[in-house]
């Protein structure tokens, strides 16, 4: 059982290379009126979309490229837009041009990082094919938060490499073939919520690491709270990567002024 934020669940995918037919596939199958949000992340860059548009000819719920201060509302898919990672704070969308991650704007981790912090255990992560391991920190963090992480079975996938990259850093709930992805979705929404949680120690980690991605407050200090300079640099920028107390190497050079790259 999960708590819910505001009384439901929120769901957030994250797909790569492969990921147009994999959304179409798993959006095709959602029922109508589905009973949660679901925010989507597809590495565009800042490329034009149109996958809000090729979402609702293909499936049965509205979709929309996600504005910033939009209200999330059951039923209704929301694709971050080109070059704009999409946050969830509470019950509003945040869209932010900060930092590249895994050398992509949007990006799958920030995303599911905010979930995390914003629903905690009522977050639900899926992480479906692609290259490389975007997506696997996020579902670290919204599982180290009480939700519920799930990734396409890499055999199932076009591209292996994100769903292969979680299953070895994550001990995620569900590994399942894109065909049974909607109703493993449906029947999680249907569940009974949990009562009250106290906070998992994980979340203050978070926060931290959520503030210096906004550029907020004292962000190089509180840097150092989770993380050190590494001996590495990065090959976009030249500027230091921060290797985090998970392990996890990440550019941080621009972090500390709003508006990020």
């Amino acid at each position: 059982m999960r708590k819910p934020v505001n009384g439901r669940p929120v769901i957030v995918i994250g797909a790569s290379a492969g990921g147009v037919a994999a959304l179409l596939a798993l959006c095709a199958a959602l029922p109508a009126g589905f009973k949660a949000p679901v925010l989507i992340v597809l590495h565009i860059g800042a490329n034009t979309s149109v996958l809000p548009s090729l979402l609702v000819a293909h499936g049965n719920n509205p979709a929309v490229h996600a504005e910033d201060g939009q209200r999330l509302d059951n039923g209704t898919l929301y694709v971050a837009p080109p070059d704009y990672h999409m946050l969830v704070e509470g019950e509003t969308i945040r869209l932010s041009r900060g930092p590249k991650e895994h050398h992509t704007r949007p990006a799958i981790d920030p995303l599911f990082r905010s979930a995390a912090l914003a629903a905690g255990p009522a977050a639900i992560g899926v992480v479906l094919t692609g290259r490389l391991d975007d997506g696997t920190a996020g579902l670290q963090a919204i599982k180290a938060c009480g939700g519920v992480a799930i990734v396409q079975d890499p055999a199932d996938a076009e591209f292996p490499g994100m769903p292969a990259s979680v299953l070895q850093a994550v001990g995620v709930d569900h590994c399942v073939p894109l065909a049974e992805l909607a109703s493993t979705l449906v029947g999680l929404v249907n569940q009974p919520m949990a009562a009250e949680a106290p906070p998992p120690p994980a979340r203050e980690r978070l926060e931290v690491e959520m503030e210096v991605f906004r550029g907020e407050g004292r962000a190089m200090e509180r840097l150092n709270e989770i993380g050190k300079p590494s001996m590495f640099s990065c090959p976009d920028c030249g500027g230091v990567l921060f290797e985090l107390n998970d392990k996890r190497l990440v550019r941080y050079r621009d972090l500390y002024r709003r508006g990020g790259l």
